[in-house]
């Protein structure tokens, strides 16, 4: 009899923890206002050349689910986020080289070098050999390249596009690396890492205001706005490096290239928290910076836009609605294998139609980028 009891009362505190738990674990959120203004899609057009300047936005631990409730948050199911303007969607497949999982190192590694390698890894394969990137493959047909993060500027996905090392965690030799690099503007944290003696010919700003945005005016730029990652209102957004970043590169001059690498850093972190608030700022961070580069490239015909994710973090589910709530939960505090989207806008969108595996992406930039010497007549 005795027996019976515990068992009953084990059976009862189980039972009463996970309603705990999933209690806890279930958010509530108000759904978006309807009458919210929604940007208007863009229409793919018909484009004579491939293009001159390439930008790829990174939304860091992104879910096709985080997409989800963020356009019932910020305007109903009807609202547009920037990625629903874009004409050219699809799915990408990601995984590690010996790995269904996947960490943002060998994920920036896939899609800047074509290379699957092992988490970790930083711009190098499996057997920890150099493979040459984005910004090095396309330095050789007159891109400039650039890169923002609100992480730290050595973090793992901005890493992967001037750096190799075994690990992602050598973020000195990182910092040194980028300060060595071909990268004509880098913005983003990390001032910790970096020997501030070593410029070499890069010069460090610690004030977003102080970058001069005329092209060549100081040579290469190194801006680091916190000790490691940019915590949300102590330092600039995402946003408003990318403005800067997108002004120091643009050139009024038809023979103007670059490529733009620029992240979210922190949707992944807050993610990683279950804060669906903190995630949420971050992706409105994100939204409103992809939506500034969209207009940028709606009135050009040489940018083609990409958007895209490493993985998604948390396991997102969107539940349900009831009242003017919307109902959601996270399933993990890890990276999930749930399924992350691609967009694309402007000449060569049509490649990013489909599925396609992560290292695809590098392989469809680099062979659209235009290649041809130019000339001003």
């Amino acid at each position: 009899m005795k027996n019976k009891f515990l068992i009953i009362t084990s059976v009862l505190i189980i039972a009463v923890a996970c309603f705990v738990f999933f209690q806890k674990s279930i958010d509530k959120t108000l759904i978006g206002p309807s009458n919210n203004s929604s940007p208007t899609k863009l229409e793919q057009n018909s484009y004579s050349k491939n293009p001159l300047k390439i930008i790829l936005l990174i939304g860091d631990g992104m879910g096709i689910n985080h997409t989800q409730i963020g356009r019932i948050t910020m305007g109903g199911s009807e609202f547009n986020m920037a990625v629903d303007r874009m004409p050219i969607q699809g799915t990408v497949i990601n995984h590690s080289y010996n790995s269904l999982n996947i960490d943002s190192a060998a994920s920036a590694t896939a899609w800047a070098t074509g290379t699957s390698t092992i988490n970790r890894f930083v711009g190098v394969d499996p057997a920890q050999r150099s493979v040459p990137n984005i910004s090095e493959v396309l330095e050789e047909h007159g891109f400039l390249s650039g890169l923002v993060a609100t992480s730290s500027i050595t973090h793992a996905t901005p890493a992967a596009h001037y750096a190799h090392v075994g690990s992602r965690y050598e973020e000195e030799e990182i910092a040194s690396q980028l300060v060595n690099s071909n990268i004509h503007i880098a913005l983003g944290g990390g001032k910790e890492f970096f020997n501030l003696d070593d410029s070499k010919d890069a010069t460090f700003f610690f004030d977003l205001d102080k970058i001069p945005g005329a092209a060549f005016k100081t040579g290469r730029v190194i801006g680091l706005f916190a000790e490691d990652g940019i915590n949300r209102g102590e330092g600039p957004s995402q946003l408003e490096m990318t403005k800067v970043a997108l002004d120091y590169l643009h050139q009024d001059s038809p023979c103007s290239k670059f490529f733009l690498m620029s992240e979210g850093s922190q949707i992944d972190w807050a993610s990683h928290d279950n804060d669906l608030k903190a995630m949420l700022i971050e992706l409105e961070d994100f939204n409103a910076t992809v939506n500034t580069v969209l207009d940028y490239a709606s009135q050009r015909d040489d940018v083609l836009v990409v958007v895209s994710s490493d993985h998604e973090t948390g396991g997102l589910t969107v539940l349900g609605q009831k009242d003017d709530f919307v109902y959601s939960r996270w399933n993990t505090d890890k990276h999930s294998l749930n399924q992350i989207g691609i967009y694309a806008y402007g000449p060569g969108a049509e490649a990013f139609a489909g599925k396609m595996d992560q290292t695809e992406i590098f392989t469809k930039l680099t062979s659209l980028a235009n290649k041809e010497t130019c000339t001003i007549n």
